[in-house]
């Protein structure tokens, strides 16, 4: 989690410079759903910046008294790029006065007042204007506004490792800290305020309002969390709507691209850490192919059937994911691999040789046609290597400009493998340096794989081999639900030797052993 953690610091701060840089969009554009709002943001724009400023002062008075707006609406209305939306956005975060209040308290002030729903841009527009209104208010408590958004964006992510659906171990206060470190314009921040943040989102977890219509949904359309405390858990978005950058979105409405019976097994948890051992068993599930997430569920998939909180939380994206045949694995046939995005390992196994090769190439095809291209990479005072945070939202290029991104990647990725390799570090240095090396080596080669994976696939067809009913190439094959496992039986097993991978100490994903990717 840290190496996610000092990327979007470290990104947040530098996409808060841009902002201030980028020049406003169309002010015409769509602010809202209704034809008195767009007829009023019109007209105002042609009168001039006097004009402006009183449109966007009546809107923002709406916005915060909720006058023809549901909560849901807000953040949409504050996060857009335009320099209309920036107007309504300071007009409305003056009607908060966090004035001798600490950030965290003034967070969760502002949180109530409205949901924080959105595309992730969006949302992060909004925390940014909330960073500006808080320096604003007190000058004197951290250096700058830089400083106020990235520990805005700390407290979410923090929010979201402590209370959110990820399996492992939680982050310690010091390692909040040492994710801290050097990022306040170079500097640290105070411990003793570090230490206080962490307690307060440890204690008591970050929550936003949400509209009384929401609060009746099911748990498939919810959200999983609560007004003021005061109606029951539902979930509408996979992993935690804590977390406004990485959360993946529950689409009822996606396509299913494939069905059937699995077994799963996770062998390793986010950033490759190593299952714990009593949470490594065989289970099945009947996995559902919808959109870019692979639903796990104990009982066969009906589509007029709500998804159980359990059910979203066994659910995995499969943005940025690579699927391929366990070749490392030999207990049980018919095995594949499926590394995710923040690079956790899952085991599947299908019935036959014919229907794994289907979900691999089902998955990666869904993969390739709809990840959402890489964040630009992180520039920090970080020393270690980090990965480049990869979005969770589906791309809105075309098909031709998707294949263009993934070629571009793949060929600055071959470059960047070839001079890592060129200079290999000494024999001479520390340890941790060569662990660092190793895992930078790692990542490059994966990632060098993933892309030449991505494609292939797109010029074989993309988006098309997703809905051909013939013969498809590479492998893929109509989407059919799998031969049914037996829930109540083991699955198939075969009588080999231990398999070398879960042996005690072997740790294929951690930075000294590299793990084989086919």
């Amino acid at each position: 989690m840290g190496i996610i953690m000092c990327l979007i610091y470290c990104y947040c701060r530098d996409r808060c410079l841009a902002e201030g840089k980028t020049t406003g969009v169309d002010a015409g554009s769509e602010m809202g759903s209704t034809d008195i709002l767009e007829k009023e943001t019109t007209e105002s724009l042609s009168n001039g910046t006097n004009s402006n400023v009183e449109a966007a002062k009546r809107l923002a008075k709406r916005l915060y008294h909720l006058d023809r707006f549901k909560r849901s609406d807000v953040a949409k209305h504050l996060g857009k790029n335009n320099e209309f939306s920036k107007l309504v956005a300071e007009e409305y975060l003056k009607f908060f006065d966090f004035t001798g209040m600490t950030l965290d308290q003034s967070l969760r002030y502002f949180l109530k007042a409205f949901s924080l729903v959105g595309e992730t841009q969006e949302r992060e527009r909004v925390l940014i204007h909330f960073s500006n209104r808080y320096f604003s208010c007190n000058p004197d408590t951290i250096t700058s506004k830089d400083g106020v958004h990235c520990l805005t964006c700390a407290m979410m992510l923090l929010n979201t490792d402590l209370h959110g659906h990820n399996i492992g171990k939680k982050m310690t206060c010091q390692e909040f800290i040492t994710n801290l470190q050097g990022v306040n314009e170079g500097g640290d921040f105070s411990k003793d305020l570090l230490k206080a943040l962490y307690n307060s989102i440890k204690n008591e977890k970050l929550e936003w309002a949400v509209d009384d219509e929401e609060k009746k949904k099911s748990p498939s359309e919810g959200t999983d969390e609560k007004a003021n405390g005061t109606h029951p858990k539902t979930i509408s978005r996979i992993g935690s709507t804590t977390n406004p950058f990485l959360d993946i979105p529950h689409d009822p409405n996606a396509a299913v691209y494939k069905s059937g019976f699995l077994a799963r097994k996770i062998h390793a948890d986010m950033d490759g850490k190593k299952t714990p051992r009593g949470k490594r068993g065989w289970k099945t599930f009947y996995a559902v192919l919808k959109g870019t997430v692979l639903y796990l569920q104990k009982d066969e998939y009906k589509p007029e059937k709500s998804l159980s909180d359990e059910d979203l939380k066994n659910a995995v994206s499969v943005h940025h994911a690579l699927a391929s045949k366990a070749t490392d694995y030999e207990k049980k046939p018919n095995v594949f691999k499926l590394k995710t995005a923040d690079w956790r390992v899952l085991l599947f196994q299908t019935q036959s040789p014919e229907e794994m090769q289907g979900w691999i190439n089902k998955i990666n095809c869904v993969a390739a046609v709809f990840s959402a291209p890489p964040f630009p990479a992180a520039i920090g005072s970080q020393k270690k290597f980090s990965r480049p945070l990869l979005p969770a939202t589906t791309t809105k290029l075309s098909q031709e400009e998707q294949l263009k991104s993934h070629e571009s990647k793949l060929k600055q990725i071959t470059t960047e493998l070839a001079e890592h390799r060129s200079y290999p570090p000494d024999k001479k240095v520390k340890a941790k340096d060569v662990d660092e090396y190793k895992l930078k080596d790692h990542y490059l080669e994966f990632e060098k794989t993933r892309y030449e994976i991505y494609v292939s696939v797109l010029k074989e067809g993309g988006k098309e081999l997703l809905t051909t009913d013939g013969n498809e190439p590479m492998g893929l094959k109509k989407s059919h639900s799998s031969p049914s496992l037996n829930p109540d039986a083991s699955p198939v097993t075969a009588k080999v030797k231990r398999n070398v991978s879960e042996r005690k100490d072997h740790r294929p994903e951690t930075p000294g052993i590299k793990q084989k990717v086919t």
